[in-house]
């Protein structure tokens, strides 16, 4: 038995729900098959600990989702998202209890940075007027397939091609660079250092200023937005959009290859979905090309390639159930929807040194959610859902104790700024890096944006040197997850990259198109 469909999407995560939906709106017939029981990926709900206290599973706050024309030009709202914030938007704890605050009122900003040095408030200023500056034609570049020709023409015409430069030359540097030639304080620097540490990049990594001020700047801008409800119902939004087209339980154990075209799915029951014009892979690179796709059909040089792709950290993640909300001693923190704790800058640049020489850092780097600051609705009355990540090495075999006492060194962190806290603690879950993945296939190892966001693989090296396009060698074939530029965040951008390819490969030029495409390949394969 087959089914038969113009495109099947494998994973219905946020990027494989955006591409059905753009084919769809296309009026093509599209199928997304989903291995876990329910849908979207790294976006999703659950009562982890007690009845009335919604925790998201993976990812929480989504500034990229805010900002990405991809997501706003889906009308979700129409079909349920409702966006919250919380009063501020994040805070960054020192271990003396000072706290810096990023607020969406510019001047809070500007006043709690420039108490760590003179000048500052003014300076971070001038970061948000150039952040206004280019801000559509800035994220339009970063989203859309490399090179962005037309917004990368349009900075070099706002900025001048001097300015475009030096704009360009900070974005490769490292946080401290950054903050040093721009700030006399550590307030500053240290909001840019936490924000990239969003990623695996540490205040020192070439690249992290990058992260570091679009976050910022987006914070800034339009907050850490969250879904009213849960992050699932960001992924329920984009389903009622799609229609009755996912079907969960329905893992793909093969990509059905002939010929150098893709043409299908084959599922772990041995049933085939026939795709008429494309397979859409919301899947990591090395998922996709080693796992479902198989060497055998790959140019050899793709497969050594892959042989480097270079994960992101690993992490482990506690989620609380708590009696009432965080009662911090820094004020900053109170009214944070996200607050990072657990060093100052060299603190910072240490936890992520002792990341690279393979050992668990001693004090852990801690970015946690405070949930029900931010949306009322995800616990009782006067409680709080709350969570907490940290980064770890990767392959690390955690046993059951093992992540027992970090959540411990978690919660001990929080206690020094929030005496108190632990009393509070109704209820906790702890997941490792293979409890992400469990949950989770595309978190492998607990990695958590599907690679590094290492300079080496971005752009035209995600996932490794190439077209930084969705179309792989396969003809018809398209990768869209996070592995593809412009890389993670739910922001939808890989799974419209990949629709956008899936169509052009399907226009009345679409020969001459994939002539194109497959002509460049050959030369870098």
């Amino acid at each position: 038995m087959s089914d038969v469909v113009d495109a099947v999407v494998i994973g219905s995560g946020p990027n494989g729900l955006v591409a059905a939906n753009l084919l769809a709106d296309a009026g093509w017939d599209v199928l997304v098959l989903e291995a876990a029981d329910e849908p979207g990926g790294a976006v999703r709900t659950a009562e982890l600990t007690e009845p009335g206290f919604r925790h998201d599973l993976f990812s929480a706050f989504y500034p990229l989702g805010a900002a990405s024309p991809v997501i706003a030009g889906l009308g979700l709202e129409r079909h349920g998202l409702t966006w919250r914030r919380a009063p501020e938007v994040l805070a960054h704890v020192l271990p003396d209890d000072r706290a810096v605050v990023l607020s969406q009122d510019v001047d809070r900003t500007a006043a709690s940075v420039e108490a760590f040095g003179a000048g500052d408030g003014d300076a971070w200023r001038a970061e948000f007027a150039r952040w206004q500056q280019v801000r559509s034609r800035l994220v339009d570049a970063l989203l859309r397939p490399f090179p962005p020709v037309r917004s990368g023409a349009g900075l070099v015409a706002e900025l001048g091609l001097g300015g475009t430069l030096r704009f360009a030359r900070s974005f490769v540097q490292s946080v401290r660079a950054f903050g040093d030639e721009r700030f006399s304080g550590e307030g500053a620097p240290l909001l840019l250092a936490g924000n990239a540490m969003h990623t695996d990049l540490g205040p020192d990594q070439a690249g992290g200023a990058a992260f570091g001020w679009l976050l910022s700047m987006l914070g800034q801008d339009v907050g850490y937005p969250v879904p009213e409800g849960g992050a699932g119902e960001l992924t329920g939004a984009l389903v009622r959009r799609l229609g009755g087209v996912v079907q969960c339980g329905r893992a793909v154990d093969r990509v059905v290859v002939a010929g150098g075209r893709a043409l299908g799915v084959r599922d772990a029951e041995g049933g085939y979905v026939r795709a008429r014009k494309a397979v859409l892979a919301d899947v990591p690179a090395p998922t996709l090309y080693l796992g479902l796709v198989g060497e055998e059909h790959l140019p050899a040089r793709l497969v050594s390639d892959l042989a480097a792709f270079e994960w992101d950290d690993a992490t482990i993640k506690v989620d609380w159930a708590l009696d009432r909300p965080v009662p911090w001693t820094a004020e900053g923190a109170r009214g944070a929807g996200t607050v990072h704790l657990g060093g100052d800058f060299d603190g910072l640049a240490m936890f992520n040194a002792e990341i690279s020489c393979g050992r668990v850092p001693g004090t852990p780097f801690v970015i946690m959610g405070q949930m029900t600051t931010t949306d009322p609705t995800r616990s009782p009355a006067g409680t709080e859902t709350a969570w907490a990540y940290t980064h770890v090495p990767r392959g690390e075999r955690w046993s059951e104790d093992g992540l027992r006492r970090c959540a411990d060194r978690v919660e001990e962190l929080v206690e020094r700024h929030a005496p108190g806290f632990r009393g509070l603690v109704r209820a906790r879950v702890v997941q490792g890096p293979s409890d992400l993945e469990a949950r989770n296939r595309s978190l492998v190892g607990g990695s958590i944006n599907s690679g590094t966001a290492g300079i080496h693989q971005q752009l035209v090296f995600r996932p490794t040197p190439g077209l930084a396009r969705a179309d792989t060698p396969i003809d018809r074939l398209y990768l869209t997850s996070a592995s593809a530029h412009p890389g993670g965040g739910v922001h939808g951008a890989p799974g419209a990259n990949a629709a956008r390819a899936a169509l052009s490969r399907n226009a009345l030029a679409g020969d001459a198109y994939r002539l194109l495409v497959s002509t460049l390949q050959k030369s870098l394969y």
